[in-house]
């Protein structure tokens, strides 16, 4: 091992490991979706348009499905703002789409706090291809700024 290459060995602390973006706290199915397209509201910006919609206690009590093999998930799913992503092909290629993917996901991990007041809510964000090229400290000031204007959103109704 070099001098330079970092030690992997090393454990990570609990709140590094506590900040990921679980499978419970992601939008996952077409239907949810559509249903935060047709009846969410929206937030645009530069680089991003951001739909959102309050889940319903139905709603957040349905979510959690039998084929989910994961205990906790009723507990966890009906309270927490799920996030998901729409990248299309006019973005780019499946190279450009995944990275433009992985930057809003670190992007979300590192700002979801914002959201964590609001109750359940589904958010789907939709970037712009200039997502691709924008430095990282504007795409999170992007999406902690969209964040901060949803929860407020929120918080009205």
């Amino acid at each position: 091992m070099t001098a330079d290459a970092p030690n992997r060995s090393v454990k990570q602390p609990a709140t590094i490991v506590a900040a990921g973006f679980s499978r419970v706290a992601r939008l996952l199915k077409h239907s949810d979706f559509d249903r935060v397209y047709k009846q969410g509201r929206r937030h645009f910006s530069s680089h991003l348009t951001v739909f959102f919609l309050r889940r319903q206690d139905a709603d957040a009590a349905s979510d959690v499905s039998t084929k989910d093999p994961t205990p906790h998930a009723s507990s966890e799913s009906a309270n927490v703002t799920r996030v998901g992503f729409t990248v299309g092909r006019a973005l780019g290629g499946a190279v450009d789409r995944n990275r433009i993917k992985r930057r809003l996901r670190e992007a979300v991990r590192q700002r979801r706090t914002l959201l964590a007041g609001t109750g359940p809510a589904d958010v789907v964000i939709n970037p712009k291809k200039s997502v691709l090229t924008l430095d990282f400290s504007l795409v999170l000031q992007e999406v902690g700024q969209a964040f901060e204007a949803i929860a407020k959103k929120l918080a009205r109704k």
